[in-house]
């Protein structure tokens, strides 16, 4: 069979993938998978590694690279073709995985395996997380407990799907033409030149706003008309729902309530009491009451500042235009205000500084001093886009050790976010040697008129936060890919290196390795950067309970959830505002209809683990206050300890062995500027 999708390549051919290939393809392979698991299950108690797992290994990782490029695909270059393949390739996969999670002559095999003395620690805490899962995968229900589990997998993975696409096409479907730019007056040259470009691309005169961050978040910090600001804001957060400019168009609201009834019964299914507690078994959290006790923590220590802070910024705009109370629409606006006025900076005054073509070399410096790596850029490699870069990272002998592209700018048709993907993981088999591959995707406002893609700093910082998930990925050096990089690695800790290495964007030895005037190619002057440094705190606390509250949202629907009372999503958003947000939500506000992290993104109860990990990546930092922002043996540790080792031992076993003891809280309300 003719078909890219099959070939025994580690980079996808992207320009030869086809969405009419991509069903016989994956067809063609899970019948090849089939038939291994059939010959396996029948010899399962002669099982040995060699015999036995690394043949399972081996087939999963060519089912992985075929289905990688194109679930990539479908989130960059979104089309009707692709999203059609894309769809009816989902129910045969996830009807694969429950068929394998369900085997027990399977299980058997791995229970054999696991129970012989001659393996290594990575290959014993896989074989632990392989029979943990085929537990939660079902594999001991009786057949028609089994059945019925088949059936909620294959319905979960066709309604996230569909949550995501509702969300992807309802910020698609809004935009707002503006002939005359007299009611952009605010916003800075950057987001008019942006929405001049928008226009043109749809052949229109003027200006266009889209929903799209780089569009979006500018009218919400800048414009001066209210009505506007108020305007594009109830699009934003009615995407995907009953209200707002589309209302019921895309509206995920039941999808929603399916998805949190299924994960439900799924939960109860394998004995757990609620899918908050299913979620947790993989993870470092050990109970349900220890989520909700850490998140009530740091609410009770971050909502008296956070009122303290909205006060403030109430007062300054009441002085300004007397304005009786701030409205959601509001609150960005009148805070860069007075975050101008109190520290004399702003996101526009930065922004030539960072222009990324020396952001990204600049961090790959970063990651040089700190982990003793080299990276280059290639060319010559078939990518996705015109935009799209791709670098190999090598050791400090000039061996390669890990490839990887990225897409860093936004445009129609590609999800919105930032994220890293797996392309390829590490392997080494009797049969073959693999180096890890993988995507760094953002959406950063591509060049305009000339003149280059520049960052604001919070876009610096979200570059370094996904370039050190592909980090965590890409130095393993684990050769089984179960447990290699960023997979088997608790989803509570997986956040420690992309937050860790946020804190480069933040001192002055690092930023004068890539902050540089666009221009003139001078550093960010002394006195801009004590006014950077002043401001680095600024309504950090508001910023920590709007953290919490989407936290312990998500915690609460599905600790909480009874099937009599349906999601109560809505009952329960408003719950957590009065126990932690500041600022009243307008009542048309459905942010929960375009949640994806929780409904199609894998941070199901969830997502309290980007506080959690916060919690590991400000005390990892914490050494490095104390011995120099480069220190070499710190560096050496960092990657030895936590990026080499990925997910093939217990992440505070790994935590302690690099920083020494259990960690503390006390960084991260340092770093965070609460008051402990």
């Amino acid at each position: 069979m003719d078909n890219p999708l099959l070939e025994d390549r580690l980079l996808p051919a992207y320009s030869r993938i086809r969405p009419e290939h991509a069903e016989p393809a994956i067809d063609h392979l899970l019948a090849a998978g089939r038939a291994l698991i059939a010959t396996l299950s029948a010899r399962a108690d002669e099982a040995t590694w060699d015999n036995f797992v690394e043949p399972i290994e081996e087939e999963d990782d060519r089912l992985a690279r075929a289905w990688s490029p194109v679930s990539h695909l479908n989130a960059v270059v979104n089309s009707e073709t692709l999203r059609a393949a894309y769809n009816a390739c989902l129910p045969k996969l996830s009807d694969y995985a429950t068929e394998v999670g369900q085997n027990l002559d399977l299980y058997r095999g791995y229970q054999r395996v696991a129970a012989q003395p001659d393996l290594d620690s990575a290959q014993r805490k896989m074989l632990t997380n392989t029979l943990r899962d085929l537990h939660l995968a079902g594999v001991d229900l009786p057949p028609a407990q089994k059945a019925r589990y088949r059936e909620i997998s294959q319905e979960l993975s066709r309604l996230t799907n569909r949550f995501a696409e509702h969300v992807l096409d309802a910020t698609n479907a809004w935009h707002k033409h503006l002939p005359e730019p007299t009611r952009l007056a605010g916003l800075p040259e950057s987001a008019l030149a942006l929405a001049r470009q928008q226009a043109r691309e749809r052949d229109l005169d003027g200006c266009v706003l889209t929903l799209d961050l780089p569009s979006y978040l500018p009218v919400m910090k800048y414009a001066e008309d209210r009505d506007l600001r108020r305007e594009v804001y109830e699009a934003y957060v009615t995407r995907a729902s009953d209200l707002g400019p589309h209302a019921g168009q895309f509206d995920n609201s039941e999808v929603m309530e399916r998805i949190l009834a299924l994960r439900h019964e799924q939960a109860q299914l394998l004995g757990f009491a609620n899918y908050a507690e299913l979620s947790l078994a993989p993870k470092m959290a050990r109970s349900t009451d220890e989520v909700m006790g850490f998140l009530d923590d740091l609410a009770r220590r971050s909502v008296p500042q956070a009122r303290r802070e909205l006060a403030e910024v109430a007062a300054f705009a009441r002085g300004q235009d007397g304005s009786e109370a701030i409205a959601p629409w509001d609150l960005a606006y009148w805070s860069e205000r007075l975050r101008q006025q109190r520290y004399a900076i702003s996101d526009e005054e930065l922004k030539p500084y960072f222009p990324v073509d020396r952001v990204i070399p600049g961090m790959f410096a970063v990651a040089e001093r700190l982990f003793g790596v080299r990276i280059a850029a290639t060319d010559g490699v078939d990518t996705w886009h015109r935009d799209v870069r791709f670098y190999q990272v090598s050791d400090a002998d000039g061996m390669p050790v890990a490839q990887f592209f990225l897409d860093p700018f936004a445009r129609r048709q590609k999800r919105g976010g930032a994220w890293m993907d797996v392309c390829v993981n590490r392997m080494s088999s009797r049969h073959r040697r693999q180096l890890p591959v993988a995507q760094l995707v953002c959406n950063f406002t591509p060049p305009v008129d000339g003149q280059p893609s520049l960052l604001t700093h919070d876009e610096v910082q979200t570059l370094f936060h996904e370039f050190g998930h592909g980090l965590h990925h890409m130095l393993t050096r684990i050769d089984y890919p179960a447990v290699a990089g960023i997979n088997g690695v608790p989803w509570d800790a997986v956040e420690l290196p992309s937050q860790f290495l946020e804190n480069w964007c933040w001192e002055r030895e690092s930023l004068d390795l890539f902050a540089a005037h666009w221009q003139s190619g001078a550093p960010i002057p002394a006195e801009l950067y004590e006014r950077m440094q002043a401001a680095r705190h600024f309504q950090s606390a508001m910023q920590m309970v709007r953290q919490l509250e989407f936290a312990l949202f998500d915690f609460r629907i599905h600790l909480e959830y009874e099937p009599a009372r349906s999601g109560r999503i809505q009952e329960i958003a408003q719950a957590v505002r009065e126990q932690v947000a500041v600022l009243p939500a307008a009542p048309f506000n459905r942010f929960a209809h375009g949640f994806s992290h929780i409904f199609s993104g894998g941070y199901a109860a969830g997502y309290y683990s980007y506080k959690w990990a916060e919690v590991l990546s400000a005390d990892a930092f914490s050494l490095f206050e104390e011995r120099g922002l480069f220190d070499a043996s710190s560096g050496r540790a960092f990657r030895e300890q936590i990026l080499e080792q990925g997910g093939a031992a217990d992440a505070m076993d790994l935590f302690r062995a690099f920083r020494g003891r259990e960690p503390s809280i006390d960084a991260l309300l340092r770093h965070s500027g609460i008051a402990a």
